[in-house]
């Protein structure tokens, strides 16, 4: 059984990565109950609740949210385990749709409340600039580039870039097989342009979505899809039979929670809420990405810009 190393003492299987939310119940930083936990059997998909009475002065991002009385917020939902849209049943399932819920239970929005919207990565920065979302959940890699336009708070995952290929391709065993290979992932990610500046002889095929990479590989269009591998590995896991994650991570990517740029309030707010939330952070990530037996460690969050 194959494993990548997500973050300091993470191993994860390349099994199904589950996602299993719902609505919103427990306390935000505090541990779960006995009937969240379960003891080991049924677990609560939910350890959080909706705070009330909740302030955060100095913060634009929440008096838009307050005078709107609703919470907007930029997703994926290509991305099983992370952040998926069941086509069929509609539900939004994943360890990022959950961590979204979770800032916005936080600050005093339940379900109902949460207007979710799918942005493809080249757009992110666009989306909160312009204030068309609160803020953006969704395998968001903390860099420089990016802070010259908005403000992260976390991160709270770490993974590392890793390569997708057809599960009968022998050829492809890391990303120093890349050259001559017509390599996929989505405009705008760190990603592509990684493959562009450090494998020049690799040929680069780019597209909104991740989804939309896989379906070119398991046509033949393509030789690899390259993004994090927690994403790749719940491609996978989707398909065993036709697809395969190859190779070590050959990065670091620091997931973080996109915020208008200068928000510093708010930022620290978010930042407040994952140092407090450790058993809430862990119990939502046993959720969507333990079931495969997976460990998970919160990493320590940034400060703020």
């Amino acid at each position: 059984m194959r494993k990548t190393k997500l973050i300091a003492g993470v191993g994860l299987a390349a099994a199904a990565l589950l996602a299993l939310t719902a609505c919103n119940s427990g306390t935000p930083g505090a541990a779960p109950s006995d009937e969240a936990t379960g003891g080991g059997e049924e677990t609560s998909s939910t350890p959080w609740e909706v705070a009330t009475d909740v302030t955060i002065d100095g913060s634009p991002t929440f008096d838009a949210i307050t005078e709107r009385g609703m919470v907007k917020v930029g997703v994926k939902e290509d991305q099983p385990g992370l952040g998926y849209l069941d086509p069929t049943t509609g539900e939004r399932t994943g360890f990022d749709v959950d961590v979204a819920r979770w800032i916005a239970a936080s600050l005093g929005y339940d379900e109902d409340k949460i207007e979710f919207q799918a942005i493809p990565s080249a757009n992110r920065e666009q989306a909160i600039v312009n204030g068309d979302i609160d803020y953006y959940v969704g395998t968001y890699s903390i860099t420089d580039k990016r802070k010259e336009q908005i403000s992260f708070a976390g991160p709270y995952f770490i993974t590392g870039q890793g390569l997708l290929v057809a599960a009968d391709n022998d050829d492809i065993k890391g990303p120093d097989d890349l050259a001559g290979k017509n390599v996929c992932s989505a405009t705008g990610s760190t990603s592509i342009q990684r493959i562009k500046d450090e494998y020049p002889d690799a040929t680069t095929t780019e597209f909104d979505t991740y989804s939309q990479c896989v379906e070119q590989l398991k046509s033949g269009q393509v030789d690899a899809v390259t993004t994090d591998e927690a994403i790749l590995i719940g491609y996978a896991a989707q398909d065993p039979d036709n697809l395969k994650v190859v190779g070590d991570v050959f990065s670091e990517e620091r997931y973080g929670v996109g915020i208008q740029k200068g928000d510093t309030a708010f930022v620290e707010f978010v930042n407040t809420m994952f140092t407090d939330g450790g058993d809430v952070w862990q119990q939502i990530f046993d959720n969507n990405l333990g079931a495969a037996g997976v460990e998970g460690t919160q990493p320590e969050v940034d400060p703020a810009d």
